[in-house]
């Protein structure tokens, strides 16, 4: 298409018959062209020889080359730490939004262009606040895809809520959360904790020891597991914490061989984890009963992206989540991701995706807005809770790798733990004298 523009008056759209307008006017060039040119660039292409027939070249024109069928770039911050104790977690999640970033934009059908803004807090929680508002105040973007704790989650809400942006977070948590500002892609616990005890307790006993890292994942999923190991009939035999990062696990594995547990649940993150793993398989070599076929340790947050870390001492762990590489099912567009975290990162870039696409300024809804709007198109996100369904596997690692043991299909998020139980319609009070 060649656009003619009498300064600084309305655009006229014409075809080649805009030889009838003097040679004032901006002659703009569009459609074909290879690329985007700068102001004054000479016609190029199919263009030239229409303009050298029209005596373009020798009049008071200039040209403007543009590309029309460009997309539209959004910016889309990029949150994680590439060290740190939860560095590979972060790497993992990293990679599964800059590949999704690079489907998006090599799509034709696409009409948006993610650009990455990307800070690293470098594992300082005190940084994820500070570098959040960077990006939310300084480039633009009005979403952001990251942050691995809960710590450096519930840091950024304040910030998110000032600047009416968006976080998606892609790692299991806790629960007890729902954020007008946050979506939340991977499985909360009645999609990873809840049916895994569910499954293990039948069959290795309810005699548990839990332990975990000093913050809020850790307290959480403990409490958790202390109740349903209550509900159950069973006993926690033991409860203990380690600041993220400390290796100094001797005292928590010499407990734990005084107690002789049924099952070990582990919610440390990072080294902390690392070092446990490592000591708890020293153990079962010198104890049977520590062996994993006997006392398995429970995960739900250890993933494919640290058994290379962990090695040997990963074997017989016994983890939850929505995928584990080789199983198919989730999520939708089928890729061989490197881990839960990787995919789950991946589906919040692609999910924004499908809720942006075909519609100009949308990148500048809040969240809540956005997912009204769209309400009633096919998508992942429960608008009340903004959680998604994820499948729920359960899955061994066996000669280095996870193997399914069961799996529930399409479990809905239910952070507060509150659908399927039926409430008072009135106070259980009564009147005392």
């Amino acid at each position: 298409m060649i656009c003619v523009r009498p300064p600084p008056r309305s655009i006229f759209r014409l075809n080649l018959c805009f030889a009838i307008f003097p040679r004032r006017f901006l002659l703009t060039v569009a459609a074909c062209c290879p690329k985007q040119g700068e102001l004054g660039e000479k016609p190029r292409g199919i263009w030239a020889p229409i303009a050298a027939s029209l005596d373009l070249h020798r009049g008071p024109f200039e040209f403007w080359i543009v590309d029309l069928t460009a997309k539209r770039r959004i910016g889309l911050g990029i949150l994680y730490s590439l060290s740190g104790n939860y560095y590979l977690i972060s790497k993992a999640c990293r990679a599964g939004a800059l590949s999704a970033i690079a489907a998006i934009n090599a799509d034709p059908g696409c009409d948006l262009e993610f650009v990455s803004v990307e800070r690293d807090p470098q594992g300082n929680v005190d940084l994820y606040g500070p570098l959040c508002e960077e990006i939310l105040r300084d480039s633009g973007a009005n979403h952001v895809v990251g942050c691995v704790t809960s710590w450096s989650r519930k840091e950024v809400i304040p910030t998110l809520e000032k600047y009416g942006g968006s976080l998606w977070y892609a790692v299991p948590y806790e629960g007890f959360e729902a954020s007008d500002h946050i979506v939340y892609t991977h499985a909360c616990p009645n999609q990873h904790l809840l049916p895994l005890l569910n499954w293990a307790m039948p069959k290795f006993g309810s005699r548990g020891f839990l332990t975990g890292s000093n913050y809020i994942w850790g307290w959480e999923i403990n409490r958790l597991a202390r109740d349903r190991v209550t509900l159950a009939g069973g006993e926690v035999l033991g409860e203990r914490y380690l600041p993220i990062g400390s290796r100094d696990i001797d005292r928590v594995i010499e407990e734990i061989r005084l107690a002789r547990p049924d099952f070990v649940l582990n919610s440390l993150i990072g080294p902390s984890s690392y070092a446990f793993m490592s000591a708890y398989c020293e153990l079962g070599l010198s104890d049977r009963h520590f062996r994993p076929e006997r006392c398995p340790i429970l995960s739900c947050n250890l993933t494919e992206c640290e058994l290379p870390t962990l090695g040997a001492a990963a074997e017989g762990l016994i983890a939850a989540g929505p995928y584990f590489r080789g199983i198919p099912g989730w999520p939708r567009r089928q890729r061989d991701f490197g881990s839960s975290h990787e995919a789950a990162a991946f589906t919040s870039v692609m999910e924004l995706a499908r809720l942006l696409a075909h519609r100009p300024g949308a990148e500048q809804l809040s969240l809540a807005k956005l997912l009204a709007e769209c309400s009633g198109s096919v998508g992942i996100i429960d608008l009340e809770t903004h959680h998604t369904v994820l499948p729920v596997i359960i899955a061994q690692v066996r000669g280095g790798v996870f193997q399914p043991l069961k799996r529930l299909e399409g479990v809905a998020g239910d952070p507060y733990l509150t659908r399927g139980r039926n409430f008072p319609t009135s106070p259980l009070l009564r009147v005392v004298s």
